[in-house]
């Protein structure tokens, strides 16, 4: 395992700035920095995209924290890990790796535009075929009555995997998280199925947001013509404003799957 959290104290002060009572989050498998069929590395324009979006928190899956060949074989391959190339100078990241091999490893990511308290990552692997694994990052926005609780998360391609990783991410988030504490968890579910919603919502009490507001899950796969609902983001403690895929240029080129972007309002409860 691997956890890395860059701090910038320069930015914090425009951090505390920015704080504010609705956030902007989104989710993204970028499929490791490269084009839907693994043609271009697109990794620079991922980041262009992401800083035209101009999230408070985003959710990441596929990134690649190390490849050794990789990074002699593409000149413009980053000399820092993606998930720190990707947050710059403007955010605080960290990173859970999860499939390790010979040449490197890759694993979930978190960007974020307040300072992360506290992050581990929770191994949510049942074989060797997929390595998996669940984030977990505790942000501090400092005029919030409690921390936000965030977690990312990329499931397994069976359903009967998909199951047995979901009781142990209810367990992992149960254990650290406040009842009554704002909660976010989003990422690459795989859940073709649709039985994670259902799930969730009886165990932690937690909506997904294109459910809510749309009456049924996003279509982010693949990024071209999505078709299948993989993608998703949960959450607890907050009110959901607005939810949509993001399609089209340049989104169809860098990656596999389309991102969501989700505006969600802080309730009552918890605000300063």
């Amino acid at each position: 395992m691997v956890l890395v959290c860059k701090n910038h104290p320069k930015n914090i002060g425009k951090c505390l700035k920015n704080i504010k009572n609705t956030l902007r989050i989104a989710t993204y498998n970028i499929h490791k920095g490269m084009s839907p069929l693994n043609q271009n590395f697109v990794l620079h324009g991922v980041r262009h995209a992401l800083k035209a979006l101009d999230p408070d928190i985003v959710f990441l899956q596929e990134v690649q924290g190390l490849h050794h060949d990789l990074a002699k074989k593409i000149h413009t391959w980053p000399r820092d890990a993606q998930h720190v190339y990707l947050a710059g100078d403007a955010l605080f990241s960290a990173y859970g790796s999860n499939a390790h091999y010979l040449l490197g490893h890759h694993g979930n990511a978190l960007l974020s535009r307040f300072p992360i308290l506290h992050r581990s990552n929770h191994d949510l692997t049942l074989h060797r075929f997929e390595q998996r694994g669940l984030l977990y990052c505790q942000l501090d926005l400092p005029h919030w009555t409690q921390s936000l609780h965030a977690f990312c998360v990329h499931l397994n391609l069976r359903a009967s995997d998909r199951r047995k990783q979901l009781q142990l991410m209810i367990r992992a988030i149960a254990e650290q998280v406040p009842a009554d504490a704002p909660l976010v968890l989003a990422g690459d579910f795989n859940d073709w199925r649709g039985e994670v919603s259902e799930v969730l919502q009886s165990e932690l009490g937690m909506d997904e947001v294109f459910q809510s507001l749309h009456g049924a899950h996003a279509r982010s796969f693949p990024a071209r013509m999505p078709f299948f609902s993989l993608d998703r983001i949960y959450t607890r403690g907050f009110t959901i404003e607005s939810a949509e895929v993001l399609q089209g240029a340049p989104w169809r080129s860098l990656s596999d799957h389309a991102p969501l972007l989700a505006t969600l309002s802080l309730a009552g409860a918890q605000k300063a």
